[in-house]
């Protein structure tokens, strides 16, 4: 299969997130490489949080896909309605998608967000796959917009003034690199703040850049150790430092 049929086949969900898409690494796995290796391909737990990340995702870049998501009528997911209608399922509830519309229009009517998000030249949802540190990792951009030359990525924070610190404790530092290697430009995010929406425009200097490198080198290091070393026991394993 040559590249451009991976990449086709990478930009259905079922394949990225899939076992063919598990072929590759991503941003996703760093965190788990660099922390505990072992438990690299694990399912992730759901969140609600994740769950309004993906809906605001959706909403901006293919609203025609809002009806995959399930929204409960209730105010809490205590309620029995809630955990009747959910049947054990995470669902979103009613107040969240209200939110949600509300960010999604802030950042449309902020004329350069929009011009970045709708401009002419643009690709939602583009898959990439590249190798880094002898390794091949796979990304998909939320927005590559080609005017501009930038890979645009669509975040929202619970504090937009801690935003610099999160991009470090949630390896958006990584992700900036692996994308800006996987497509050859810039990369830039936009912030909404979901409590305040103020909206940030974030862009990354090579110190951050650099930070993602040694990330993903490090990263890419663990997995060669813990998968591709036919002598290796990670039994025997252990992390040593000095305190």
């Amino acid at each position: 299969m040559n590249e451009q049929d991976v990449l086709k086949k990478l930009e259905i969900d079922e394949h990225y997130y899939g076992d063919f898409g598990k072929k590759y690494l991503s941003n996703s796995d760093i965190s788990t490489l660099l922390t505990n290796p072992l438990a690299l391909g694990q399912p992730s737990k759901p969140s609600p949080a994740f769950l309004v990340g993906g809906y605001f995702h959706t909403a901006i870049l293919e609203p025609e896909k809002l009806k995959k998501f399930k929204v409960v009528e209730s105010s809490s997911r205590n309620t029995k309605a809630y955990k009747e209608i959910s049947g054990g399922e995470l669902c979103l509830l009613q107040t969240e998608v209200d939110k949600i519309e509300l960010m999604t229009d802030k950042v449309l009517a902020n004329n350069v967000c929009k011009d970045l998000i709708r401009g002419i030249n643009i690709e939602y949802e583009k898959p990439g796959i590249t190798e880094l540190a002898g390794q091949m990792w796979k990304g998909k951009a939320d927005i590559v917009n080609h005017d501009e030359k930038l890979i645009i990525d669509l975040k929202t924070t619970a504090d937009l003034n801690k935003f610099k610190w999160s991009a470090s404790k949630y390896n958006y530092d990584s992700q900036a690199y692996i994308y800006s290697k996987l497509f050859g430009y810039e990369f830039v995010f936009i912030v909404i703040d979901k409590t305040t929406h103020q909206i940030g425009l974030f862009d990354c200097s090579p110190q951050f850049y650099e930070r993602g490198a040694d990330k993903v080198e490090r990263a890419a290091e663990q997995y060669k150790l813990f998968y591709q070393s036919e002598d290796f026991d990670p039994q025997q394993f252990f992390i040593n430092q000095t305190l």
